[in-house]
Order: structure tokens, then C-alpha cells, then sequence
């Protein structure tokens, strides 16, 4: 996706669906190559970061600096949510819902390889999801504050719209945000494949060959092998991001790793578009997510199933009487 925040895999024990953040500034031989055999990472202790960054995250840091202010500089980035400029009607909501909610963007199980199909089925958690902050040993104590707040801000708001059971909790979390920089790489792998012991290889190899491009992502994995419904989630956002592109991650992988886990160009207002110009979920994206959770859609469901149900719920949030789309 734009600035490429990957954002969406879903994995069975391996990957169920996979999202992310991209980079609009680099040039394709700057992209992350093609993940192949990846070597096993073998757990190790826990290596406290240098007290002053690295010349490496300190670069990171920079470079992402001048991203935010460019996409700022032209209009991007807005936090409004939208307004008279971008009206959501029914049909937009309906397709824009199958577009990103039912399409597949990557090969399941595949790393970050291009889906060679376009449609999918309803991916959501019918568990409850409970939501845990991790960090790195090289986050200051003030970004820790910051970004867990942030999180437990948004976890509330998604509650509410979704009206499905979403938490914070420590004890018990099935959908973790590791926030990490450059400088704890040895104490990432680790993690997470403490978290999914049974993690494949294309999964972590996405982790372990993140290129500059690449802001954040999300992993999601089923609970059933060849399953639609999630278990468990991993999303990762670099630490070395400003204030926005932070907020922006963290709303759009949280928001993926529930089931909205592809991008359209088409969708507007919506984070769920490889243009930047919206950081921050919309009220588009919340009927996205309302239509997502509502019981009448269950994990596993063909467009064939599902659309006629989306075209039901959608004039309802609009305010249209009649869906003014047809079968698809």
C-alpha cells in the first residue's frame, strides 16, 4: 500500500492473510526481493539495544521524517475522515467492501507475492480479540506511554463499532502490535517465533528481509488449517516513525488484521487506499468494519454468499433506501 504499510496475510499456523505499509518514494530495485530460502532464525537471548540509536535507525528515523512532511506538504495525510468532498454513497460502500474485505492482494501462505487471483472470502475473528503493546528494548519510555495509549484508544473505538469483544489484555492477547526499531531485530525474530512456534517460512522471511519501504505490517493466522476465521494476529510497526505515520499505522494494521486486508483505489474516504490521502480510519472505513462484523457475515463466506447480505446492511448506514447495485 502507499508509503507500504503491508497490511494483511491470513495464515493457518501459517499465514492466513497479510497487509502492509509501502513506500511511494522507491524505485522498484528498492523493493523487498523475493523471499526465498530464508534460513532459520534460532532463538536467542534478548539483546538489550545501545543506549544511543544506531547510524542505521537514526538514517530510518530521518528518512521517515521527510515522508511525513512531504505527504503533509501536498494535502495528504488528512485526519478529517472526510467530509462534503468525499460523500459515501451505498454503491461505493458495497463495492468498495467487496474490494477490500473480500479480494486477496497477496498469495495466502506466500509471503509478499502478488495474488493471482482476485477474489477470496470473508476473513474476520468470531473469538474474542484481545489486544496486546509490545516493545523493544530500544523505545524511550515516553514512546511507550505515547503508543500504548494510542493503541488503547483505538481498540475501544473498534469495540464500539464493530460490536464484537476487542480489548486490551496482557495475559491473554491474540492479537499482538510489536512497536520495534532497527536496533532490536535480534529481539524481534525471536518473539515472534515464540509467539507462532509453527510459523512458515515465507511468514517470517516477510520480517526478516523488511526493506525502508516497507512502514508496518500485519500478519493474521487461522485457527484451522485452509480456515477463514483468525486466531491469532502479529503486527509490527517500526519505531523509528514520526508522531502521524505512527497513528497511521497503527489505525490502518489494527483495522486489517481484523478482516479489512486489501487496499482499493477507488475507496474514498478510507485508509484502504495506496494514496495517503487519509491517515486515520474514516467513517467509511467504520461501515466497512460495522458491515464486516454483523453476525448475518461468517468467516469463510463466497462473494457468492456474502454480497447479497452487504447490499442489505449498506443503504442502512448510508441512508439510502434501495442498493443501486446489482448481483456480483
Amino acid at each position: 500500500m502507499k508509503m507500504e504499510r503491508i497490511g494483511k496475510w491470513l495464515a493457518t499456523g501459517s499465514l492466513l492473510a497479510l497487509a502492509a505499509c509501502t513506500d511511494p518514494f522507491l524505485s522498484p530495485e528498492q523493493e523487498a526481493p523475493a523471499p526465498t530460502k530464508v534460513a532459520p532464525v534460532a532463538p536467542e537471548p534478548v539483546v538489550v539495544a545501545p543506549k544511543e540509536p544506531s547510524a542505521r535507525s537514526l538514517e530510518l528515523a530521518a528518512y521517515y521524517s521527510k515522508v511525513e512532511t512531504s505527504l503533509v506538504g501536498q494535502g495528504l495525510m488528512r485526519t478529517d475522515g472526510g467530509g462534503p468532498d468525499t460523500p459515501i454513497t451505498d454503491t461505493t460502500l458495497i463495492q468498495n467492501f467487496e474490494a477490500i474485505a473480500i479480494r486477496e492482494e497477496y498469495e495466502r501462505g506466500a509471503g509478499l507475492r502478488p495474488s493471482s487471483s482476485s477474489t477470496g472470502r470473508i476473513k474476520k475473528w468470531a473469538k474474542p480479540v484481545r489486544v496486546s503493546v509490545e516493545f523493544g528494548a530500544s523505545v524511550s519510555d515516553d514512546q511507550k506511554a505515547r503508543e500504548k495509549g494510542t493503541v488503547s484508544r483505538y481498540v475501544s473505538r473498534l469495540a464500539r463499532v464493530t460490536g464484537h469483544s476487542i480489548s486490551m489484555s496482557d495475559a491473554n492477547a491474540n492479537f499482538h502490535v510489536l512497536v520495534m526499531g532497527e536496533d532490536d531485530r535480534n529481539q524481534m525474530l525471536p518473539r515472534i517465533q515464540e509467539l507462532v512456534p509453527d510459523i512458515d517460512r515465507a511468514s517470517l522471511s516477510v520480517f526478516q528481509t523488511l526493506p525502508r519501504s516497507i512502514h508496518c505490517l500485519v500478519i493474521a493466522f487461522s485457527d484451522q488449517p485452509g480456515g477463514y476465521a483468525y486466531g491469532q494476529a502479529i503486527a509490527l510497526i517500526r519505531a523509528e516513525h514520526p508522531p502521524l505515520l505512527m497513528k497511521s499505522c497503527i489505525h490502518e494494521e489494527i483495522a486489517q488484521g481484523l478482516g479489512l486486508a486489501n487496499d482499493s483505489p477507488r475507496a474514498r474516504p478510507s485508509i484502504f487506499n495506496d494514496d495517503d490521502e487519509f491517515a486515520l480510519l474514516t467513517t467509511h472505513d467504520e461501515y466497512l468494519l460495522k458491515i464486516l462484523y454483523d453476525p448475518a457475515l461468517t468467516p469463510g463466506m463466497t462473494p457468492e454468499q456474502a454480497m447479497p447480505i452487504v447490499r442489505r446492511l449498506a443503504p442502512r448506514l448510508t441512508g439510502d433506501q434501495i442498493a443501486s447495485v446489482g448481483p456480483s
